[in-house]
């Protein structure tokens, strides 16, 4: 049986109604504990698990974090993050915005902060204290990644090998979005062929299409984002491909 207009406009007004309590509750933060692990100039490691290499170290300034269940098999890299800790007499208010470069676990804990990242949970003076504690609680939320001056763009990976073996990672990744999916055309069989998210933030393809690439790419599931000749038919591992966008 079909709903009556007046079920209907009803229906909508609720649906209008829970519709800013649904976007407020994303403002929600979340309950955990986080620890820092240590490097010869506090930055983060170009050794991490998103495969960022110098970029995962020193995006953000070095404030950065290795992850465990908010990794998510490598979706979850470049996610950004607001982290602040409980406790009033030693921490600031704001607490420390932190970029996902690499997995990582403590002693139950959801976040492996850089020192420098972790040296921002506190006020000033009061560093030194949340350092002898190791681990401490902390509560965060998903926040909007920004990088002012800067569009998406995608990298040739080290471990690239012209033209047999083709390796990307996207780079300056802003907004909350997730990309969940890279293809490249193959012009001559005139179909897109799917790259494998070999790990990480890293999707990689053997035998790639010759000349420039086109790419395009899934966001979030559902969305997709065509670049035309991205790659140019000569590229080489290490460069890196301006998209000229950026994502919301």
């Amino acid at each position: 049986m079909g709903l009556t207009l007046d079920r209907c406009l009803s229906l909508m007004c609720v649906i209008m109604i829970l519709l800013p309590s649904l976007c407020f509750s994303q403002n929600y933060y979340v309950s955990s504990r986080a620890t820092y692990y240590g490097s010869p100039d506090c930055f983060g490691t170009p050794t991490g698990a998103c495969g960022y290499k110098d970029y995962g170290s020193t995006v953000n300034g070095g404030e950065v974090t290795g992850v465990s269940k908010l990794f998510k098999n490598g979706t979850g890299c470049g996610a950004c993050y607001q982290v602040r800790c409980k406790y009033s007499k030693h921490c600031s208010e704001d607490g420390v915005k932190v970029v996902v470069t690499d997995h990582g676990e403590g002693d139950n804990t959801d976040f492996v902060l850089s020192a420098r990242a972790y040296n921002k949970l506190a006020l000033q003076g009061q560093a030194e204290i949340l350092f002898s504690y190791g681990v401490v609680d902390i509560e965060y939320k998903r926040i909007s990644c920004q990088y002012p001056g800067y569009n998406l763009m995608f990298k040739v990976h080290e471990h690239s090998r012209f033209p047999n073996y083709l390796a990307l990672v996207a780079i300056y990744q802003a907004g909350v979005s997730e990309i969940t999916a890279v293809e490249l055309w193959q012009e001559d069989c005139q179909e897109w062929r799917g790259m494998r998210r070999a790990y990480g933030a890293v999707w990689d393809m053997p035998n790639p299409p010759q000349g420039a690439i086109n790419l395009r790419f899934q966001v979030s599931g559902s969305k997709w984002v065509q670049l035309k000749s991205l790659i140019p038919s000569e590229w080489k591992a290490g460069a890196t491909y301006n998209t000229a966008i950026q994502l919301d």
